[in-house]
């Protein structure tokens, strides 16, 4: 799977934000201290934008930013033979066609490094009046594992985005049970209780993720 593939997957704009706000609520309750949470969502990461995030803590990650244009989504995974610091520079097609509209968040200092290089494997975009995401032409190397650009692994909860998926996820990374009942709760985007926080996780209250939930912004009610 190429990040071609991750973009037919994916639902429009709307849908996938709020599952991006969600993932971040199910991380926020289950990892209450951020630099530990694999998620994030930021709802007014500027006053006209919103940015989803993972970082998984071995130097993958993604951001896709939310914005009056339509959304723009970069991926990067380190051991990808696309990796600008494995092809000596940026893989030819992952960036050339981005439109003009995204061209900040390709030049975006969060999502480069200290010399300027946008940090990206995988990229894809949908314009807020398009039907469908979009990719660049590109040529993809030949890898045993068939995820040549890490988009696979990168995007796995946003191409399946049903709470079984999540709950393998989950139990796999946090080495607890999850609530399945709980995960659909959240994923549905439905305000938190007391008793949907303890069920995954009984070390913290409603109260103490009223920050959480304000700069997710996660319906309360």
């Amino acid at each position: 799977m190429t990040i071609e593939d991750v973009a037919r997957q994916l639902p429009e704009i709307a849908v996938l934000r709020e599952h991006c706000r969600s993932l971040a609520m199910l991380d926020a309750v289950l990892s209450p201290d951020w630099e530990d949470r694999y998620h994030s969502f930021d709802h007014r990461w500027s006053e006209t934008e919103a940015m989803a995030s993972m970082r998984d803590g071995s130097g993958d990650e993604y951001a896709i930013v939310f914005s009056p244009a339509g959304a723009y989504a970069r991926g990067f995974a380190h051991e990808s033979p696309m990796s600008p610091y494995v092809a000596d520079g940026l893989w030819p097609g992952v960036l050339d066609e981005v439109p003009a509209c995204f061209q900040a968040y390709v030049e975006e200092p969060a999502f480069s490094d200290e010399d300027g290089m946008p940090v990206v494997t995988a990229c894809m975009w949908r314009e807020a009046d398009a039907g469908c995401w979009q990719t660049g032409a590109i040529d993809f190397p030949e890898v045993p594992e068939g995820d040549p650009d890490g988009a696979q692994y990168l995007f796995q909860l946003l191409t399946d985005r049903t709470p079984e998926a999540f709950q393998r996820w989950a139990e796999d990374y946090y080495e607890v049970p999850i609530a399945l009942e709980a995960v659909s709760h959240i994923l549905d985007s439905r305000p938190l209780t007391e008793a949907v926080v303890t069920a995954l996780n009984p070390e913290i209250t409603l109260a103490e993720l009223a920050k959480d939930i304000a700069e997710i912004g996660y319906p309360a009610r």
